[in-house]
């Protein structure tokens, strides 16, 4: 396109290339290139080209940078369980809790009968990892102190998770770990039934020491649930006069909710060898007998961290046991499970996902579900409705209605 002004042409090319041309009688000439849009846009496409390169390839030293640094955590990633069962095991922070105070490495190591550069090297772990704290004392000296992480790890106490991590990391739990990929490989494999001949039930039938480990992991657990399960949702147990807790262990579960509604009669219900173990408690009463075969009535049933043991026919058959044994018209299932990936962001989805894991090692077919996994297990079981309740918990609360 040529516009004229004047004394000048003005060409606009349709390669956006614009000069301007002096007139002379019946001659153009051209005397100069005021913009070359064209070449100026190569010549910035070419530095932008240069410049994303640039920052993929300082990009990629960076990922790779982190990478070598991620990799050791995988590498030694046991060693945080490791550390954290010995300091469980020489009582650390009982000694500290005990002491009323914080305690220098000296009257630490005398309280617990330990040679001083061995712990020294031990707790120099842990206040990295921040488990423990150190600070200078008034007299010039570096002392320990509790922190609410260390807490946890008191044998005793409302808040402590012992008994889980003891169990865990039990060898009996360890061992099927190293045979995990052949349940990838083959889904009718059990990790746990390769390492010990059994699955985890018949195993801890046979070994009593690790029947009570069961029970003592579980009851760690109900300490920390329940009291969120109180808390967040209390309408559940609205009109429940009697209660069976299907898969109760060792009862602590079924004490603690008896405890918070008075008005509820318990039934704790697990394997005869299991409850015959259990301690007496005002409340609640303990019967044996196995799930897959019948539940005893109750206005409700309840389930903790039961269901995510079993695949999804044994769940239904539990479920429709459930379902009989309470009343038709205005009977509830509460179901405490997790709940895999219902919340993005959720700090606790990290733990939901580990949780799956240990249900692929450690059970025959286990695992944890997703809200649509739930809906399948529970209208396959022939439950009208359902509601899905998180709570502070890895658990969310899952109430199941005829």
């Amino acid at each position: 396109m040529w516009s004229c002004f004047g004394k000048y042409i003005i060409e606009a090319s349709a390669w956006k290339l614009l000069c301007i041309i002096k007139k002379t009688q019946d001659h153009c000439v051209c005397v100069c290139v005021c913009v070359c849009v064209c070449v100026r846009e190569r010549e910035r496409e070419r530095e932008m080209g240069s410049v994303t390169k640039i920052d993929e390839e300082i990009r990629e030293d960076e990922e790779e940078a982190q990478a070598k640094v991620e990799i050791w955590k995988y590498i030694f990633g046991f060693t945080n369980m490791a550390v954290v069962k010995c300091a469980i095991e020489l009582g650390i922070a009982d000694a500290i809790e005990n002491n009323e105070g914080p305690m220098t490495l000296s009257e630490l190591s005398s309280s617990l009968g330990c040679a001083p550069s061995s712990l020294y090297r031990i707790m120099r772990f842990l206040v990295h990892h921040s488990i423990f704290k150190e600070k200078p004392s008034s007299q010039g000296t570096t002392v320990y102190v509790q922190t609410a992480l260390s807490r946890r790890l008191l044998k005793k106490g409302e808040k402590s998770m012992v008994g889980l991590l003891l169990f865990e990391s039990s060898h009996v739990m360890m061992a099927p770990w190293h045979n995990l990929s052949s349940r990838v490989l083959n889904d009718n494999n059990s990790p746990f039934e390769g390492a010990h001949g059994d699955d985890i039930w018949k195993y801890a039938l046979a070994n009593p020491a690790h029947s009570k480990l069961i029970d003592d992991a579980m009851a760690c657990d109900a300490k920390l649930v329940v009291p969120e399960i109180v808390e967040g949702c209390p309408e559940v147990f609205d009109g429940v006069k009697t209660l069976v807790d299907v898969g109760g262990g060792n009862g602590t579960t079924l004490q603690m909710l008896v405890k918070a509604f008075p008005c509820i009669q318990g039934i704790n219900f697990d394997l005869p060898h299991v409850v015959s173990a259990a301690p007496e408690s005002e409340g609640v009463q303990h019967v044996g007998g196995d799930f897959f075969q019948s539940v005893p009535k109750a206005d409700a049933a309840f389930l903790m961290w039961v269901l995510h043991d079993w695949n999804d026919e044994e769940c239904i058959q539990i479920l429709k046991n459930c379902k009989e044994a309470i009343q038709s018209d205005k009977g509830k299932v509460i179901i405490v499970e997790a709940v895999v990936g219902e919340e993005k962001g959720d700090k606790l989805e990290f733990v939901r996902l580990m949780l799956d894991m240990v249900m692929m090692s450690h059970t025959d077919a286990g695992k944890e579900r997703t809200s649509k996994e739930w809906e399948y297990v529970l209208k396959e079981a022939g439950f009208s409705s359902y509601t899905i309740k998180p709570i502070r918990a890895v658990q969310s609360v899952i109430v199941a209605s005829p």
